[in-house]
């Protein structure tokens, strides 16, 4: 593959993963060595500093993808107004889903909705209404599950008070594992219940 096109599908995996990855996850998507992807990671660094609102940090065999520290500011401006703002659709379909279906990876959140969550979970947890906890299953996931506070936000002691809890936990149409197989949820979004 042409070092030009490694480093864009590189560039590409690390900004909709969202999290940091590992090195060797990255060589396996895009067939390429961990060498290759260690350069290609080098000249998108290179690309970077010239100005640019972005940078990729790395710790051992893991990266990310960060904002320029000189952009802090108006990042968190950002942050500061999604946290005061009220929740937008996704961040309620997040929640219903972490609500319901906790704990929760957020791959099979992804796959219940549809549609990459990353950013979603990133100002669900500033928020405070979502807690992360590592998922002994994979140690490269995290699960989500709902926080105390988002509890006392509703004036509620336990989920299970949450309404139809008992009836839409369990739904089996909407099991994150049947889903992760089929590839996709049956039926479109505009016909599930709201929960």
């Amino acid at each position: 593959m042409e070092p030009e096109k490694l480093k864009s599908i590189v560039e590409s995996i690390i900004f909709v993963s969202g999290e940091p990855i590992k090195l060797i996850k990255i060589a396996e998507v895009t067939d390429a060595t961990e060498a290759e992807v260690e350069g290609a990671i080098a000249g998108l660094n290179e690309d970077y500093i010239l100005n640019r609102g972005l940078r990729i940090v790395r710790i051992k065999d893991t990266i990310q993808m960060v904002t320029n520290p000189d952009n802090a500011g108006f990042v968190a401006e950002l942050v500061k107004s999604e946290i005061q703002e009220n929740l937008s659709q996704a961040a309620l379909e997040v929640l219903s889903i972490v609500a319901y279906r906790g704990p929760i990876s957020r791959a099979e959140i992804e796959a219940i909705r549809g549609v990459n969550c990353s950013f979603t979970l990133r100002a669900l947890l500033i928020r405070g209404l979502l807690d992360r906890t590592e998922n002994i299953k994979d140690n490269r996931r995290y699960l989500y599950n709902i926080s105390f506070d988002f509890l006392k936000k509703l004036g509620m002691d336990s989920v299970e008070k949450l309404p139809d809890w008992k009836a839409l936990s369990k739904r089996e149409d909407l099991e994150a594992d049947k889903v992760l197989e089929e590839g996709s949820v049956k039926g479109s979004i505009d016909e599930a219940p709201v929960v």
